[in-house]
């Protein structure tokens, strides 16, 4: 396991760093002209960030002592498989009801039901989530989201914000 994690966190340090090289030669900083960050930004500083997550999975597997014999546990892959269910019937979800139906779905599923958290938390970030993602991107970054049959509802929003 150990052997596992440092090689998986090299090639993700070097992955980093060729995500970080190619970004390099787009504007990572400030774009006056456009008001906005450069092409490059958040390629580099996302990568910059995975590349020190790596650096510390790679730390920890230096100082652990002990070897873990199995890889996977029996109760660890029936989780695993359910949340990799889900991700794929959101992600199949998004082209057809939107990414404003399809993720919420998902936090509902993922924090209620799996999670077991309470209905105040489950309903704020359900609700929050959509409502963050559409002025971070849509608004703010001029980046559409796939909205799939909800498109028409936008369209008061579009007419208030651009």
């Amino acid at each position: 396991m150990q052997t596992a994690d440092r090689m998986i966190a090299l090639a993700i340090v070097a992955m980093s760093a060729y995500f970080m090289y190619y970004a390099w030669e787009l504007p990572i900083g400030w774009n006056g002209e456009t008001g906005g960050p450069g092409a490059g930004a958040f390629p580099f500083w996302l990568s910059l960030i995975m590349a020190f997550a790596a650096l510390g999975v790679l730390l920890r597997s230096l100082r652990q002592e002990r070897q873990l014999t199995r890889f996977f546990s029996d109760r660890a892959l029936r989780p695993i498989i359910a949340v990799t269910l889900a991700l794929t019937v959101t992600i199949f979800l998004m082209p057809l009801a939107g990414a404003y139906i399809a993720l919420p779905l998902f936090m509902l599923w993922y924090l209620k039901i799996f999670g077991r958290h309470g209905w105040i938390l489950t309903g704020i970030l359900a609700v929050a989530t959509p409502v963050f993602l559409f002025f971070f991107f849509e608004v703010t970054l001029k980046i559409l989201l796939p909205k799939g049959f909800t498109e028409p509802w936008f369209i008061p929003l579009y007419a208030k914000f651009f």
